[in-house]
């Protein structure tokens, strides 16, 4: 096992056919992605933001047989621009966090990152996934609500120092046929 992801697996800075940038790539968080996570969650989160020992553990449970996390980051040109973590336990899903980089926001990373912990969920026969989100993210809500997550309460003063209240949400499992299509998000 190598200490540092190596120089062929990051992504071309390449234009696509027609002058199109790629997109960012997604692959599973490591441990050295934790420093660069955190700048970027210190920038868009400062009041509420994560400690570098909360990811350490939750990357803790990410890997082998039994592992209830998963964690990606969003990688463009060598600089991470989002990221999100799943954890499930006892058939219950919980998006831990997810977030883009601010000049990400609008491209569909979001989206993105979101469906690919959806099917992280499913992976971990989840049959209901929640989250909680800040009730003044009416951006975030909107894209939750287009992948089928329903309101189902609050939690006062959630989110500290603060004091913000967050919006809890949950999507059941739905067959493929009865599942609602996200395609364009």
């Amino acid at each position: 096992m190598t200490s540092h992801p190596s120089p062929d697996r990051r992504p071309s800075t390449a234009p696509l056919r027609g002058g199109t940038p790629q997109p960012p790539v997604l692959r599973e968080m490591r441990w050295w992605d934790i420093a660069p996570v955190l700048e970027l969650e210190r920038e868009l989160f400062p009041e509420d933001a994560w400690s570098a020992g909360m990811f350490w553990s939750e990357l803790a449970h990410a890997r082998g047989p039994f592992a209830t996390r998963r964690y990606l980051v969003a990688e463009l040109a060598g600089r991470i621009v989002g990221y999100g973590g799943l954890a499930a336990i006892e058939g219950t899903g919980d998006i831990q966090t997810i977030a883009t980089a601010r000049d990400q926001r609008g491209t569909g990373l979001g989206a993105r990152l979101l469906s690919e912990l959806l099917g992280a969920a499913t992976d971990f026969e989840c049959h209901e996934v929640l989250l909680e989100v800040r009730v003044d993210n009416t951006r975030a809500q909107r894209l939750y609500e287009r992948f089928g997550f329903e309101p189902i309460g609050f939690r006062r003063g959630y989110y500290q120092p603060g004091n913000v209240d967050a919006l809890v949400m949950r999507r059941t499992t739905e067959t493929s046929s009865e599942a609602p299509s996200v395609q364009g998000t």
